[in-house]
């Protein structure tokens, strides 16, 4: 559990670096440092699998790895997946070489060193505890210390850089912290999945928020959920190797935040694109009976609240008999208009009026918006302002408003004159 809010929250600092790849890089790089230090010890006549001799190997590797990706991200024009590539084959091609080597040791068979890379949790003792939580500890405590500059290196490490912080200095702690996780994981899940447990929990906490704060404590909760959960279901099932299973629970907990997150979350973004669309149908048809009472307008007084063909507001876009129905059906459930009679008329109330002369009036300051600013041609203003309109919020509009004044001054209340003209009868 420990260990995988610690995985948890320095993997939503790689996630938002773009560096998801880094800690399969550093995973990989300790193997030879595993291999090294226990072929040293048994060379010096020391005990080769101690543990604290082969985690000061993989640490040293695995800083030497996270070096070399920084100096080759740094001193030419490879990117940095490009090279964490490199890195993370030379370095796992290199440690397979010496596995091979110290296996082949006289004490090369009994060392163990295959759990390294398959991880081997029943293996840990009080001190692999401890240790644990010495690097939680240090972990949470330099990201709270440190949460604003990592939080700007993460989202503009360049204007970071041109206010002054020393992003190099940034840059090397936070993989500094994220080889101190990996290293202290490696025999708990293994080299090879430990990559999981530092980015699956943070991708399932990206479905959640959209809040760094509330992302990464969010992230560290699954990562804690996963390691106490998969353990414990390998404590129960004979056989069932742990990095396995704390890995597949972290699996379906992304399921879950993939199908149902609050935020990005697949159900939800459905939910949302298909209210998207019944409000632009909504205001599509409110805007179109506008017109209709705008171009069979003859009193001086202004549009009056009269009855509409059902068949001329159908004609005003390609929608079907069913389509407008449904659209219909939205407004008057909302209050907008009237119920229709059996020859097919459509009333608006007055709070459908007021709501189409609004959507109308925030339709014609974009159009006017367009034809001023962007050099949109007046025969397809419309159809680009259709494109973009339904997103325009109360600033937007106000913003627009002020722009437009020097144009074509419109008061706060009235709707603009169309750039298209309207014929009675349209």
């Amino acid at each position: 559990m420990l260990l995988g809010c610690a995985c948890g929250l320095m993997g939503g600092f790689l996630l938002l670096r773009k560096r998801s790849l880094m800690g399969d890089t550093l995973s990989h790089a300790t193997l030879p440092g595993v291999c090294l230090a226990f072929i040293i010890a048994v060379m010096l006549g020391g005990v080769g699998k101690s543990l604290p001799i082969l985690m000061l190997g993989a640490t040293i590797t695995g800083v030497l790895g996270c070096a070399a990706v920084l100096y080759i991200r740094n001193h030419s024009r490879i990117k940095d997946d490009a090279a964490m590539g490199i890195v993370l084959s030379v370095f796992f091609g290199a440690g397979v070489a010496l596995l091979t080597m110290a296996t082949k040791m006289p004490a090369g068979a009994a060392a163990g060193l295959e759990s390294f890379i398959y991880g081997k949790t029943a293996s840990m003792v009080l001190t692999d505890f401890w240790l644990l939580t010495v690097v939680t500890v240090c972990v949470l405590g330099l990201s709270t210390l440190l949460f604003k500059e990592f939080r700007l290196l993460c989202f503009d490490e360049a204007y970071a850089a041109a206010q002054g912080w020393p992003v190099r200095r940034l840059d090397v702690l936070l993989l500094g912290l994220v080889t101190a996780v990996t290293v202290a994981g490696l025999q708990a899940v293994g080299l090879i999945l430990i990559i999981a447990f530092l980015i699956t929990p943070a991708a399932a906490a990206r479905f959640w928020t959209d809040q760094l704060d509330r992302m990464l404590l969010l992230s560290a909760l699954i990562g804690g959920l996963s390691g106490w959960l998969g353990a414990s279901v390998s404590a129960l099932i004979p056989n069932m190797p742990a990095g396995a299973l704390i890995v597949l629970v972290a699996a379906g907990c992304f399921l879950l935040s993939m199908l149902f997150g609050l935020e990005r979350g697949v159900v939800i973004r459905g939910y949302r694109q298909l209210e998207l669309k019944r409000s632009v149908g909504r205001q599509h048809l409110l805007r179109a009976l506008y017109e209709i009472l705008e171009a069979n307008a003859v009193s001086a007084e202004g549009i009056q609240i009269r009855a509409v063909p059902f068949r001329q507001v159908r004609g005003r876009r390609t929608w079907s008999d069913a389509q407008l129905r449904r659209y219909l059906k939205s407004a008057y459930n909302e209050g907008l208009i009237e119920v229709i009679d059996r020859e097919g008329q459509i009333s608006l109330t007055s709070a459908g009026l007021e709501a189409a002369a609004q959507v109308t009036r925030n339709h014609r300051l974009w159009e006017m918006y367009l034809i001023e600013y962007a050099d949109v041609a007046t025969s397809r203003v419309d159809r680009d302002a259709d494109a973009v309109e339904h997103v325009l919020g109360e600033k937007m509009v106000a913003i627009l408003e002020s722009k437009l004044q020097s144009y074509r001054p419109v008061e706060s209340s009235a709707v603009p004159v169309s750039p298209h003209p309207i014929h009675p009868g349209d």
